[in-house]
């Protein structure tokens, strides 16, 4: 199965699949996703075989929690993309508090589908969000936009702002409280 051919209602299926236990289910998904849920990692991790091992890490996650996807909370990308992601980040934690991820910014993985960090902004009204976002002062909206669409840690975000680490903690929490507000209005 190619991943522009994998619709939500597919994938949805899949994973209904994979939870009741078949293997073959979890290939065709694995086949229908790798290559964004790689990009996902690569973009945090920027080392292509680490990215390799937390894949494996992710889809055995996958393969185990399968029952616990709730299609009335997201969809399918979006919830095995947060897996990906929080993977990632845990991989990057794990090098040290002064892990430094670095930009990959020529890096493209062309699969013909939308890139991963528009699947997972389109959990939320992506112009919405990104209208709240632009509300913020520019400091707020590029710490939030690093941490989170980047992946990027806390600790390594303090360390690329020059600033303590409880500061950068401080501005992330005052900015969500404001997108929170400006999302809910």
């Amino acid at each position: 199965m190619a991943a522009t051919a994998a619709t939500a209602e597919v994938l949805g299926s899949l994973m209904t699949r994979i939870a009741a236990g078949e293997r073959d289910a979890l290939k065709q998904l694995y086949d229908a996703t790798s290559a964004k849920l790689f990009g996902v990692c690569l973009r945090i991790l920027s080392d292509r075989e680490e990215c390799e091992d937390v894949l494996q890490d992710v889809y055995v996650t996958i393969w185990r929690r399968a029952d616990r996807y709730d299609g009335a909370r997201a969809s399918v990308m979006t919830w095995l993309s947060t897996i990906a992601r929080n993977r990632a980040i845990d991989r990057l934690r794990a090098r040290g508090p002064m892990a430094y991820a670095e930009q990959v910014d020529d890096l493209e993985i062309a699969d013909g589908a939308e890139s991963a960090e528009s699947l997972l902004s389109a959990a939320d009204d992506r112009n919405r969000l990104h209208g709240c976002l632009s509300e913020l002062d520019e400091r707020t909206e590029k710490v939030i936009r690093t941490a989170f669409f980047e992946g990027v840690t806390y600790e390594a975000l303090a360390q690329r702002m020059e600033a303590p680490l409880g500061t950068v903690k401080s501005w992330i929490r005052r900015g969500l409280a404001k997108l929170k507000g400006c999302l809910q209005s």
